[in-house]
């Protein structure tokens, strides 16, 4: 932990303290976490971290939701079973490379790790040119439900395919960060739950009944939220608000914590985008390793 990172909620709330459809070959392009959606998503020329498959039995898979072909991407320790799960949710852009890496970089520390496209009955996520109709076309169609859903599905697959289902995880970001909340309130197979800057609050919809502020009484694992002080979409009142619903919620809720890194601006994680802040990413990144370990994921 480098204390020059990250900095209590008190620090910057005063009064609150801290505490514990597509085509196949889009489909599969996504799957594969190939292409970045370059007009709708702000790209540097490069990734920061590439993350190599040697080692890894890593690339497209289907996973059968009720006699539909999900896909997603996997990585995994080659020859390896019994491997602790993660469960990775992605940004509203899919699974591009940033999310494969991602999974590779997870597979790398020994875990079996699956990224589902959590879009793809309601549209192409990557085919997009404006944020605005992605987010009316698509991500504002796609059922928390749906979601959940998919994810037991996923997590079905993982224990059929080399997976050990009691060491899960799951891990999301932005979109996904949100969705990583409401899994670990969904299933009593997730242990531990690592969310960077998720939405924690928002109005009840059918699409979207309820938020993480509203199920922390069901937590089943800790979450670590990972968040950014200068985050202009997630108001640190809202994380702060969540972290007094905590110390009300279940005995999870109550080992739940926050870490929010005062300079960082929202996907301080996503290392093709300008708002990647290098030294908030890797220590978040250390902390959400260390995370699974003490919950009992690796």
């Amino acid at each position: 932990m480098n204390p020059q990172l990250e900095t209590d909620l008190h620090a910057l709330v005063p009064g609150h303290s801290t505490a514990d459809g597509p085509t196949r070959r889009t489909a599969l392009k996504a799957a594969l976490g190939v292409g970045y959606a370059a007009s709708v998503s702000p790209i540097m020329a490069q990734t920061a971290i590439k993350t190599s498959a040697e080692g890894l039995t890593a690339g497209e898979i289907t996973i059968d939701v009720n006699g539909f072909k999900l896909p997603a991407y996997r990585a995994a320790p080659a020859g390896k079973t019994g491997l602790p799960v993660v469960l990775v949710l992605s940004e509203i852009f899919g699974v591009h490379e940033y999310i494969a890496d991602t999974a590779r970089r997870l597979a790398k520390a020994g875990y079996l790790a699956i990224a589902p496209e959590l879009f793809v009955r309601q549209g192409d996520a990557q085919g997009y040119a404006e944020i605005a109709k992605l987010m009316s076309e698509v991500i504002a169609k796609v059922p928390d439900a749906q979601v959940m859903g998919d994810l037991d599905a996923a997590l079905a697959w993982a224990g059929a395919n080399g997976g050990d289902l009691n060491k899960v995880g799951v891990t999301g970001f932005c979109w996904g960060g949100r969705q990583a909340w409401l899994y670990a309130a969904h299933s009593q197979r997730v242990k531990a739950a690592v969310a960077w800057y998720g939405r924690l609050v928002g109005q009840a919809s059918p699409v979207t009944p309820k938020h993480p502020v509203d199920v922390v009484a069901s937590l089943n694992g800790p979450v670590l939220g990972l968040y950014g002080g200068a985050d202009a979409g997630i108001p640190v009142n809202t994380v702060a608000a969540m972290q007094e619903a905590l110390v009300t919620g279940s005995a999870a809720a109550k080992r739940s914590k926050f870490v929010l890194y005062r300079e960082a601006p929202h996907a301080f994680h996503a290392d093709y985008r300008p708002s990647f802040r290098k030294a908030p990413a890797e220590d978040g990144w250390q902390q959400a390793l260390a995370w699974f370990k003490t919950h009992g994921v690796a």
